[in-house]
C-alpha cells in the first residue's frame, strides 16, 4: 500500500502542534509560576511597608503623642513644649515675684538689736530704745553639733552583803525598748528610704555623716519593717476615705520584685493618695482594690476598669489628646481626622479653662460643650467608617467610653483628665527607675504604704516627719496611734 505524503505530512504538523502546546503549558507554568511569586513578593513588600511605617510611628512617639512619660523623651527632645515665645528665661516685667517670708518673733531664736548712734538731722546722741516696727532681717543656721542621743540601761549585780550572792537585775521590756534605734530616729529612716527614696545605703552614710549614727543595711531593713507596721491604721484609715470618696483618680504602672514584674495602682482624691502593690493588673486582681464601687472614677481606658458602671466613669482626655496628636502626625484621611479631632479638643479645653478660671458658669459651660460633643463624636464615627488600620480601632474603642467621655461637663468635682493620679503615681515611677523595685513583698508593703501615708500627709499640711515620729512611738508603746485625717471625717 502505498503510503500518502500529505497523511505524513499531517502527522509531523501535528507533532509540532504537540510539542507547541506541550511548551505553551511548560510556559504557562512558569508564567502561573512568576505570577504566584509576584504575588508572593507583593505581599512581602506590603507585609514590609506595613511594618516599616508602624516602626517609625514608633519611633515616633514621645510624651506628646502616646502615653509614655517626659522622661522618655530622648536628650535634646522637646516634645510637649510650645513654641517659644522669644522672652527671657525667669520671671518677666510686671510679675509680682515670691520672697521669703520671716519667721514670727516667737520663732526666733536670737535677735540682734541695733540702734542709730545719732540723728541724722541734728547729730544728737541718740538713745537706745525698742521699735515695735523695727526693720527685721533673718538669717537660718544649723548649729553644731546635729547629733544623736544615745540613753543606756545597765542592769547591774549586786552581791548579797547577807550570803554572798550576786543577784542581776533582770531584763523588765516594760522599761528597755525593744529596738536599738528610738521612734525619731526609726521615722528619719523610714522617710528617707520611703518618702524620699534615697537609697538604702546613701541613707546609711547620711546617718553617719550627719548624725553620727551607725545603722547596717540588714538593721535598716528591719526598721522599715518596724515603721511599716506602725503606719498601718494610718493607711488604713486612708483607704477608707478613698473608697468612700465621691471623685475619685486612679491609675496604674509596673512594678518590679526581685525581677518579676508586678502591677501597682493609685487611686487618689482631694483628701487622700493610697497607692497598692498588685500581682498583675487584670479585672479579677483590681475589682475588689476599690470596694463599693462608690462614686465617679476619673481614669484612662484601660479595659481592666470596665468593671465600673460607664456612666459613672470620667475618661482622660489627657490621653485623647496625645492619641489626637499621634493621628494628626499620619499622612492622608486619618492625618486630616486626627487634625479634626486635635482642633476640637483644643476647644475642649479652653472651655474647660475658662470654667475654672470663673469666665463661666456651669451652663454656659454645659450649653457650649453640647454642639462640641456632636461634632466630636460625628468626626470619630467617621474614623470608624473609613477602615483605616490604626485609627479605625482606636476610634471605636473611644466610641465605645461615650457614655464617659462628658461626665466632667455636669458634674461637680470631676476634671476632664486623670492628671492628678498621673502624677501622684510618678514617684512610684521614678523610684522603680532608681532602684529598680524591691526584693521581697515586705519591701512592697513597706513602699506602699509610706508613700500612702506621706503622699496624703502632704495634701493635708501634716508634717510627714512628726507623723511617722508619733506613730512610731505609739508602736513602741503599745498606745493608741496617731490619726492621719484626725481633723478629717470619713464620709458616710
Amino acid at each position: 500500500m502505498t503510503t500518502d505524503w500529505r497523511d505524513e505530512r499531517i502527522a509531523e504538523l501535528e507533532g509540532h502542534i504537540a510539542a507547541g502546546a506541550g511548551r505553551i503549558a511548560e510556559l504557562e507554568g512558569k508564567l502561573a509560576a512568576k505570577d504566584a511569586r509576584t504575588a508572593e513578593l507583593e505581599q512581602r513588600v506590603a507585609a514590609q511597608t506595613k511594618q516599616l511605617a508602624e516602626l517609625l510611628e514608633k519611633l515616633g512617639r514621645n510624651s506628646r503623642n502616646s502615653h509614655l512619660p517626659p522622661s522618655s523623651d530622648p536628650p535634646g527632645s522637646h516634645a510637649g513644649k510650645g513654641k517659644k515665645s522669644g522672652r527671657k528665661r525667669g520671671g518677666q516685667p510686671g510679675h509680682g515675684g515670691v520672697t521669703r517670708k520671716l519667721l514670727p518673733p516667737e520663732e526666733v531664736d536670737e535677735v540682734v538689736n541695733l540702734f542709730p548712734h545719732e540723728c541724722e538731722n541734728c547729730w544728737t546722741a541718740l538713745p537706745e530704745v525698742l521699735d515695735p516696727s523695727a526693720k527685721r532681717y533673718q538669717q537660718t543656721e544649723l548649729l553644731p553639733p546635729i547629733r544623736r542621743h544615745t540613753k543606756e540601761w545597765r542592769c547591774h549585780d549586786v552581791t548579797c552583803p547577807k550570803c554572798g550572792y550576786r543577784t542581776r537585775a533582770r531584763y523588765d521590756a516594760a522599761v528597755i525598748p525593744a529596738s536599738p534605734f528610738g521612734p525619731r530616729l526609726m521615722a528619719t529612716a523610714g522617710a528617707l528610704t520611703g518618702g524620699y527614696h534615697l537609697s538604702r545605703r546613701k541613707t546609711v552614710r547620711l546617718l553617719l555623716e550627719l548624725l553620727g549614727v551607725r545603722m547596717s543595711l540588714g538593721a535598716l531593713i528591719n526598721v522599715e519593717a518596724r515603721v511599716s507596721e506602725a503606719i498601718v491604721p494610718a493607711v488604713d484609715q486612708a483607704w477608707e476615705q478613698a473608697k468612700q470618696a465621691p471623685v475619685k483618680h486612679t491609675d496604674g504602672t509596673s512594678w518590679v520584685q526581685a525581677g518579676k514584674t508586678l502591677s501597682v495602682w493609685t487611686i487618689a482624691t482631694t483628701m487622700v493618695t493610697v497607692f497598692k502593690i498588685l500581682a498583675d493588673h487584670t479585672k479579677a486582681t483590681l475589682e475588689p482594690l476599690y470596694g463599693p464601687l462608690l462614686g465617679i472614677l476619673v481614669s484612662d481606658r484601660a479595659k481592666e476598669l470596665n468593671f465600673w458602671a460607664m456612666v459613672r466613669r470620667q475618661i482622660c482626655w489627657a490621653h485623647l489628646l496625645r492619641r489626637f496628636v499621634a493621628f494628626s502626625e499620619r499622612d492622608g484621611t486619618a492625618g486630616a481626622i486626627g487634625r479634626e479631632l486635635l482642633d476640637a479638643t483644643g476647644v475642649l479645653f479652653e472651655y474647660w479653662y475658662d470654667f475654672k478660671a470663673g469666665k463661666l458658669d456651669r451652663a454656659t459651660l454645659v450649653a457650649r460643650m453640647a454642639p462640641l460633643r456632636r461634632q466630636v463624636e460625628a468626626t470619630l464615627e467617621r474614623a470608624v467608617a473609613a477602615d483605616i488600620a490604626g485609627l479605625s480601632g482606636s476610634c471605636a474603642d473611644i466610641l465605645e467610653h461615650r457614655a464617659a467621655l462628658w461626665t466632667f461637663v455636669e458634674e461637680k468635682g470631676v476634671p476632664p483628665t486623670n492628671n492628678h493620679a498621673e502624677l501622684e503615681l510618678r514617684d512610684f515611677v521614678l523610684w522603680r527607675k532608681r532602684s529598680y523595685g524591691t526584693q521581697s513583698e515586705r519591701g512592697n508593703r513597706f513602699a506602699e504604704r509610706i508613700m500612702t501615708v506621706t503622699h496624703t500627709a502632704r495634701k493635708l499640711k501634716t508634717n510627714v516627719f512628726e507623723f511617722l515620729t508619733a506613730c512610731c512611738r505609739a508602736f513602741a508603746n503599745g498606745t493608741r496611734p496617731p490619726l492621719l485625717l484626725a481633723a478629717h471625717s470619713v464620709p458616710p
